[in-house]
């Protein structure tokens, strides 16, 4: 079987997410059980450069994924540090991926990539349908305001903002220590409520409830997703499941191009 047959014969590959976005916003989730080449441990579908799976392969994976899913333009992939650098990003891209953990464009024909296995992934629209943005959300990344630093950069007032919530480790299998812990409720009070105690010095981490704190507090109301728990879930690559040899998802988002009129 071809690269291009196997990437054409996935079904139930994509997760769809379920927010109010305008037709001229597109997203989508991808799973590891998607259309892809990898081999075991990563079969099928990682993304991820950086996993240990074979460069080949992977890039095999990330040209059969624009196909599969008939994308306008190459995915723009991030090198993510678990930092707060904000890209602005158009369709075309360069020689390197640019070292940020989060994008944000008005172009339409963008499709914007967050890569994930485990951390949050959180995407973003106007209203209006004229800006986009998505975001790694590590704990480390979250505490230091990548979520807040990824709304500076667009352009809508905040209350015109949609957001989702994407696929992340769940709070019933995500434990942490105090320093996880002390890096959210030091500066935030209302953060203790996203914690939970399971042993001395150790707490079970709500990622999810602890985006929603932040987007409200930041002004976003219309905050959308949640409910995943990629460590129980075998669709997703987890890290905290599977170690250093985890592969990779995406979460996607892009504008579609303006039709071209026809005389």
């Amino acid at each position: 079987m071809s690269v291009a047959d196997s990437f054409l014969r996935g079904t139930d590959s994509w997760i769809y997410p379920d927010w109010p976005a305008p037709a001229s916003v597109r997203a989508c989730v991808t799973t590891r059980h998607g259309p892809g080449v990898s081999a075991a441990p990563f079969d099928r579908l990682n993304l991820g450069l950086r996993s240990g799976d074979a460069v080949d392969v992977v890039n095999a994976n990330r040209g059969g994924l624009q196909q599969a899913l008939a994308l306008p333009a190459t995915p723009r992939w991030l090198h993510q540090v678990h930092g707060t650098t904000v890209a602005e990003l158009g369709p075309l891209p360069s020689e390197d991926e640019p070292l940020a953990d989060a994008a944000v464009s008005h172009l339409p024909g963008t499709v914007l990539a967050i890569l994930t296995a485990d951390c949050l992934p959180v995407l973003f629209c106007t209203a209006d349908g004229r800006e986009i943005a998505a975001a790694h959300a590590g704990w480390r990344g979250l505490a230091n305001g990548v979520l807040e630093e990824t709304l500076t950069q667009l352009r809508a007032p905040r209350a015109h903002l949609l957001t989702w919530l994407g696929p992340c480790i769940g709070a019933a299998s995500y434990e942490v220590g105090e320093e996880v812990r002390a890096g959210f409720v030091e500066n935030d009070a209302d953060a203790q409520a996203c914690f939970v105690a399971t042993r001395p010095g150790h707490w079970l981490c709500d990622l999810v409830a602890l985006a929603r704190l932040r987007l409200q507090a930041a002004g976003v109301a219309h905050i959308y997703g949640g409910g995943f728990d990629t460590f129980t879930d075998p669709r997703f690559y987890s890290y905290r499941r599977e170690g250093e040899r985890s592969g990779r998802f995406s979460s996607l988002i892009w504008l579609e191009p303006k039709s071209t009129p026809q005389f």
